[in-house]
Parts: structure tokens; sequence; C-alpha cells
């Protein structure tokens, strides 16, 4: 299991070029004019985790299969997306497929780059889209509210339950909130996920700095992490330059290059656990000689569940988990030390798996 995070932001702010540096490839157009991505790109990215590899490691594993995210390259936004201006129908229509939005803001002052409005100036950057999000979620309430006046006339219940998170989704909106602050209950979650109004979707916000202020950010960045932490909502600076060239290079050549830079690792990795954090996924993993692979979860999912993101069958057929945990496995050398020091234990369909986890399901076929 993965998840799809949407990379938005007005034009030119580096979007592509962030694109460009996650996927390894040129195949988003990073130009300098508007809409230069017309159709969204698609790219799937290894999640970085040396974890994986230390397993792989110790038990001599012939091959590394990390787990993986989807990154969707939407095309900019402009004022006005939400009546359809420049390629907004579009635009909203992609960032109702994504599962989280990666909101990539110009934090640098370049001469050479044309900025949409011609003023940097992220925090307003910020207010934009998120307007855009709030007007078009607002008109989809109220013609969905108008369509289900019948059904609920007639007492369904699902028409009921469904008019009810409307008009307290429209409620917040109204007042210039997104809606992603309602608190909803257990019993509502499967209804409230359903509506995919775009502002319930989780937001971090990734300062695109100059290469020189990689290390450190400046007073741009600084003042989105502020508005970031007034939202509850998370950030990460990088500069989208260093990334793409980061990415080209082999990892020997990689590390002294940031080492130069005064950074301790690069942004994108930062950016991938941010995107984890976001969603509250985490990893857990199988390892034998054959392969060392990592699966992605969400936190807190029980064992039987765990194994049926590996296949069907497991979750069906589900025994017991034989499970490891990641230090102790590393600590006594691999399976079979860990077996005899006593740290391997047998968990039941009650058992929630933790992020680290080394695990081995047993089940009926």
């Amino acid at each position: 299991m993965g998840f799809r995070m949407g990379i938005v932001g007005l034009p030119n702010v580096g979007k592509s070029t962030l694109f460009n540096a996650l996927t390894r490839t040129a195949a988003a157009q990073a130009a300098n004019f508007p809409f230069c991505t017309i159709e969204p790109n698609v790219g799937e990215v290894a999640v970085p985790d040396q974890r994986l590899d230390k397993l792989a490691e110790i038990a001599k594993s012939k091959q590394v299969i990390p787990t993986r995210m989807t990154f969707v390259d939407i095309a900019g936004l402009v004022k006005g997306a939400s009546k359809g201006e420049g390629l907004g129908n579009q635009f909203l229509a992609n960032i109702r497929e994504v599962d989280a939005i990666a909101h990539v803001l110009r934090c640098f002052e370049d001469g050479d780059v044309t900025h949409v409005e011609g003023r940097i100036d992220p925090v307003a950057d910020a207010e934009t889209i998120e307007t855009e999000l709030m007007l078009a979620d607002i008109e989809s309430i109220e013609k969905r509210l108008v369509n289900i006046v019948r059904k609920v006339r007639g007492g369904d219940k699902e028409a009921v339950q469904q008019e009810r998170l409307l008009k307290q989704a429209l409620a917040v909106l109204e007042a210039g909130q997104p809606a992603r602050v309602v608190e909803v209950d257990d019993e509502d979650a499967k209804a409230w996920k359903g509506l995919q109004l775009l502002t319930t979707k989780p937001v971090l916000y990734v300062c695109n700095v100059s290469e020189e202020e990689a290390a450190s950010g400046n007073a741009h960045s600084e003042a989105v992490a502020k508005m970031a932490a007034d939202q509850g909502n998370a950030t990460v600076v990088i500069s989208a330059r260093i990334e793409e060239e980061i990415s080209q290079l082999d990892e020997d050549e990689a590390a002294m290059f940031l080492e130069e830079m005064g950074l301790h690792e690069a942004g994108l990795d930062r950016l991938i656990r941010a995107g984890y954090e976001l969603l509250n996924l985490e990893t857990y993993f199988t390892v034998g000689p054959k392969e060392a692979r990592a699966w992605t979860i969400k936190r807190g999912t029980l064992a039987p569940q765990a194994a049926g993101v590996i296949h069907g069958d497991f979750e069906r057929g589900f025994i017991r988990a034989e499970t490891i945990a990641y230090d102790d496995f590393v600590a006594f050398g691999g399976e079979q030390g860990a077996k005899e020091a006593g740290k391997m234990r047998a968990e039941g369909k009650g058992y929630e798996v933790k992020d680290g986890d080394v695990l081995h399901f047993l089940f009926n076929a």
C-alpha cells in the first residue's frame, strides 16, 4: 500500500523541477511559462529507508525491494480556478484523485523566473490556492444539497447523513476555514471521506528556496512555517534545484555534494518522511535469503490486515504473525539469533503492527 501525493502550486514555483528530482527523470517539462505541465505527470519513487538495507545485509538477501510512493505533478493553478480560469477545472479534478497535497511555495528571489502575480509572497500564494479549493468545495456542496433533497424528504438514511455532513462542511467553509477542521465521529468517517471535498486533503507546505538558503531557510520560509503552525500543518524547506542536481549523482557523489552544501540529508528524504507522517503511515518488513522487502500500512493496522497488504489469502487465512522488532533483529544478528534470545513473538489477530516490525505470517491456504 502506498499513497498518491499531488504536487500543487501556482505556475513557476518549482513544481516540475521538484517532480523531476523525485522521479529522477525529465518527464515533467520544467519551463519558465505557466501551464508547461498540461497533463498530470505521475511517477513512483522508492521510499528511502536505511533499515531495509541493514536487514538485507544481515539476512544476505539477494534482492532489496523498498516500498513506493506515487507523486502527481499537477498543472499550475491561478486565481479564478474554481470558476474554470486557466486550467482550473482540470486542476481541481486531479486534486480529487490524490490522498494528500504537497503545496510548493516559491520562497526564492530570481528576476529571471516570472511570478504569475508579479511578486514573491508565499503566504499569499498559499491563501490563493486554499481560497480556490474552498470556493470549489462550496459550489460542489451547494449542488449536492439540492440534488439530495428528495431522498432526504423520503427518509433515506444515507442521504440524511450526507446532508448533515455537507451542512457541517459548508458552515466551516463559509466561515473562511477548510473542511479539514471539521471533527468527524468514527461512525461518520467513511461517509465523510466519500464526500471527496478538496479541502479535507492533508496539506504539507514545501518551501522552495535558493541553493544558498537550502540549509538555513529564509524569511519567506519562516513566514510559511508560522502560517503552517497556526493551521496545524507541517513544512519542509527544500531547494528544488539542489534536489534535481543530487538526483543525477551516484550515492557517493550525492553525499559529498550534500556535505559541501552544509546539508545532512537530501530534502526529498525529509519530504517523503513528512508525507508518511501526514497520512499516518508506517513500514514493516519481510526478510529472507531471497528478498528483503518493505511494506506500507496505516498506523494502527492489525496483523491480519497487514498480512493482506501482501496477499488477500494471507489475511483471510491468517493464523499468527511471528514478530521481531527491528532493533532486536539487528542486535542479535538476524532471525535465528533473535529467536534463540527469546525476542521472536507469536502475535495473533488483535496485534497492532509497529513501525519497523520484521514479520513472518502463517496462514491457511
